[in-house]
């Protein structure tokens, strides 16, 4: 601190000057300050997520599965997985029958709500907690088997868009509930623009896209953090351009598309926000020495735009052994770009 504004300082106004200077901070101040571009010094805030099984879905089990991942781990933030899906639709033979989807009301939600209420109460002050949103056409292949749900669209869309609008609505209830119950936030996953998965691009443009921003375009008014993941699951992408306009404070997507890999610079300039990612889930994270690992994020950090968020393109595999992510958090919060 200056020597001349130090001595100037009442005790009580230097109290608090102390305070903000060397008071340590809990992961949600820290988060708060990363997205305020206060980043922390050699500290790369970092998450990854994977999916608890059966027995670990929604309600208290879910809960207390995700706070021991949370703290076992020292990821920056609690992510909430998405478990309360869609049963598959037998009904849904032709394009017409979409219009026939029952709308799930918040009775439908209520376990994995419950998840949400135990968390908040937990440690909203201490963390932020994101839901987990799937897009209305990745609730829509819930519904029915993928092959029927693009064959349907091929043949006519305007009726598979009674559906979509249908589980718009539904996911809308939801998104509302979970502000209301104090979420900080959401990962909103995106599919349907990949590289070949329709005939006719239009069709993600007219008719997957703008149900994809209702949800996000809620959450965007009322929630500091919302991480935009462009899901390569089903298959890779050709470019982003697509999504350079959606909502979302972060992105979260693979470097590696369909014919090239991509830079952090490249999606952070594109997308005009910071970058999540970083690590393949197939490679190093999954299957590398602690050495490899903890070279890798080093690498990875110091060749990305700040601020950035170390983390996986996508969710990785459900047995992951929580201490090799343990260790690759570590590292990140030892490293800054």
């Amino acid at each position: 601190m200056n020597r001349r504004l130090f001595l100037g300082l009442s005790a009580a106004a230097l109290t608090r000057a102390s305070f903000t200077l060397d008071a340590p901070v809990n992961k949600r101040e820290r988060m708060l300050g990363w997205l305020a571009g206060q980043g922390t010094p050699n500290y790369t805030p970092a998450a990854f997520f994977l999916h608890f099984g059966d027995g670990y879905k929604t309600g208290s089990a879910a809960a207390k599965r995700h706070l021991e991942f949370f703290h076992h781990t020292d990821m920056d933030f609690v992510k909430i997985q998405f478990e309360q899906t869609y049963t598959r639709q037998d009904f849904l033979q032709k394009p017409g029958d979409w219009s026939k989807l029952k709308l799930a009301k918040l009775d439908f939600y209520e376990p994995l709500l419950q998840t949400v209420r135990e968390l908040v109460r937990s440690e909203k002050k201490n963390s932020l907690i994101l839901m987990t949103l799937y897009s209305p056409f990745m609730c829509a292949g819930q519904c029915a088997p993928a092959p029927t749900l693009i064959r349907h669209f091929e043949e006519n869309p305007e009726a598979v868009k009674k559906g979509l609008e249908i589980l718009t609505e539904s996911q809308l209830l939801f998104v509302r509930a979970c502000i209301k119950e104090g979420i900080d936030g959401f990962y909103a996953s995106t599919q349907g623009g990949e590289a070949n998965r329709f005939s006719n691009p239009a069709i993600f443009a007219n008719y997957i896209k703008p149900f994809d921003m209702v949800s996000m375009k809620e959450a965007a008014s009322a929630c500091p953090l919302n991480i935009l993941h462009v899901c390569d699951y089903v298959a890779p992408y050709s470019d982003y351009a697509a999504y350079y306009d959606y909502p979302g404070h972060v992105v979260n997507c693979n470097v590696k598309l369909t014919d090239r890999h991509i830079s952090a610079q490249d999606i952070t300039g594109k997308f005009k926000r910071p970058f999540m990612g970083g690590m393949d889930r197939h490679g190093i994270i999954a299957a590398g020495s602690p050495d490899e690992v903890a070279a890798e994020i080093r690498r990875i950090v110091k060749s990305s735009p700040k601020p950035f968020l170390l983390g996986a393109d996508c969710t990785v595999a459900a047995d992951t052994n929580w201490d090799r992510l343990k260790h690759a958090i570590s590292v990140a919060h030892q490293v800054s770009a």
